[in-house]
């Protein structure tokens, strides 16, 4: 049976999921450049991108939380985000358009016709480059016709599997913005044993290929274009089950799930 989901992937961690008539934004990011980094494939999304019933932010990363962009937010947007986000970005004091709700792991808020369930991350969730460690990174399942785990940024964790529970779609950070990932991250491989340890039905690559530090495309390139390839090979390796849809950007995909 064919549920009523549709994922759209706009570039980074930027995602649209519209489940049961409800629209889903992940991490919106709408900007060319940002501090050192510059968007090196796909156009800017849409106007229509920015419309959504509920915004989910994983942590506190600029380019996971990024004022300028949610200001494009159309007033009264529901934004969920980690506890604590008021006091570490002061910006977000100025959008005063939008309702946010601060939210940690285990918590789950109605919004439209599903409801968003806050799972762990294991990522460094402040805000930097100085920020304290006030708030959690968080992941989120989105629960519908279907159940979609957005990860946002995060690395493997021994208690993943449960903490996720069981997901018809995945979409999984594979990469990042710059050649080398540190604690807290996954890369193809690393993304690919996550696929195996929580079992969905169907994932989307995400988080890589969009923005890279400026002039390194020239010296790096694989680094940048290769983690969607590459996580499609080693996802076919280790959790052959699971069905890959890598999207370009803009491009979405209506996944089989069962239910």
């Amino acid at each position: 049976m064919r549920a009523d989901v549709t994922v759209t992937w706009w570039g980074h961690a930027t995602c649209t999921v519209e489940d049961s008539g409800t629209r889903v934004l992940t991490d919106p990011l709408f900007a060319r450049r940002l501090a050192h980094l510059r968007r090196r494939r796909g156009a800017l999304p849409p106007p229509q991108a920015a419309l959504a019933d509920v915004v989910l932010l994983s942590h506190l990363h600029a380019d996971h939380l990024h004022v300028p962009s949610l200001a494009r937010l159309a007033p009264g947007t529901r934004v969920l985000v980690p506890r604590g986000a008021a006091r570490s970005v002061p910006g977000l004091r100025k959008l005063s358009h939008l309702r946010f709700t601060e939210v940690a792991p285990g918590d789950e808020v109605p919004a439209g016709d599903v409801v968003v369930r806050v799972v762990p991350a294991l990522h460094d969730g402040r805000r930097l480059p100085l920020g304290p460690h006030r708030s959690p990174a968080l992941g989120y399942v989105v629960e519908g016709r279907a159940r979609t785990y957005f990860a946002g940024d995060t690395g493997l964790f021994d208690t993943m599997a449960d903490e996720v529970g069981p997901v018809d779609v995945a979409l999984l950070p594979v990469g990042g913005w710059g050649p080398y990932l540190g604690h807290g991250h996954l890369d193809p491989a690393r993304a690919a044993e996550a696929l195996a340890r929580i079992a969905p039905r169907s994932a989307v690559p995400v988080h890589y290929g969009t923005y890279w530090p400026i002039g390194m495309d020239a010296v790096r390139p694989h680094e940048f274009h290769g983690p969607g390839e590459e996580f499609v090979r080693q996802a076919a390796r280790r959790a052959p089950d699971v069905a890959v849809h890598r999207l370009g950007h803009g491009e979405s995909v209506r996944p089989e799930v069962a239910r």
